[in-house]
């Protein structure tokens, strides 16, 4: 239930258009190309998705300090950057731990129980019981495959929620990137 709970949430928070919606970054390079933005539009701009936070930190960086340097301006951007990243991966651990721990209890569920069936038959002899033998080793095993459900799915899901977070990545990067030579352009012709 946890692993269902987790994979819903991650799909829900790493929608394209809830990290990185399409056209941002252009309408915010429209936007700087005619200078600096002011203080509301870069909180509208930060509340509209991770790529807004990153890109609003940037102008944010110049309100304060219209003449920070460049590499004042990219840290700025890299440290929302960081902060951006952190809830991007948010619950991946989690997930990845469910997907690694699943088939080990499952077999930690098997082992249990097959020490309680040979333990419970005695020796065999012209007493013991071939059928309810297998019927618990069949019931122990089932431990084993109850594992393997939910770890085999969990782990395809986490697989596919590190490559989603590192192409959003990769996204933010390029997209602060742009944001930045254009900002310190545009300084650079005043």
């Amino acid at each position: 239930m946890l692993a269902l709970a987790l994979v819903i949430e991650r799909l829900a928070s790493l929608r394209e258009r809830k990290v990185a919606p399409a056209r941002l970054l252009d309408e915010v390079l429209a936007i700087a190309r005619n200078g600096l933005p002011n203080a509301d539009l870069v909180a509208q701009l930060e509340r509209n998705s991770a790529l807004g936070e990153v890109l609003a930190s940037g102008f944010r960086a110049l309100h304060a300090n219209p003449r920070c340097s460049e590499s004042d301006l990219r840290a700025a951007m890299e440290g929302a950057g960081r902060l951006v990243a952190h809830r991007l991966q948010r619950y991946l651990s989690a997930l990845a731990t469910i997907a690694s721990t699943a088939p080990l209890l499952g077999l930690f569920g098997t082992v249990v129980g097959m020490i309680e069936i040979f333990g419970s038959q005695g020796p065999l002899g012209p007493g013991a019981n071939p059928a309810q033998l297998a019927q618990g080793i069949a019931m122990a095993l089932y431990n084993t495959a109850f594992g393997l459900i939910i770890a085999i799915p969990a782990l395809i899901f986490w697989r596919y929620f590190r490559a989603a977070v590192d192409g959003h990545l990769l996204t933010l990067e390029l997209a602060s990137e742009r944001l930045a030579r254009q900002l310190n352009s545009g300084r650079a012709l005043e």
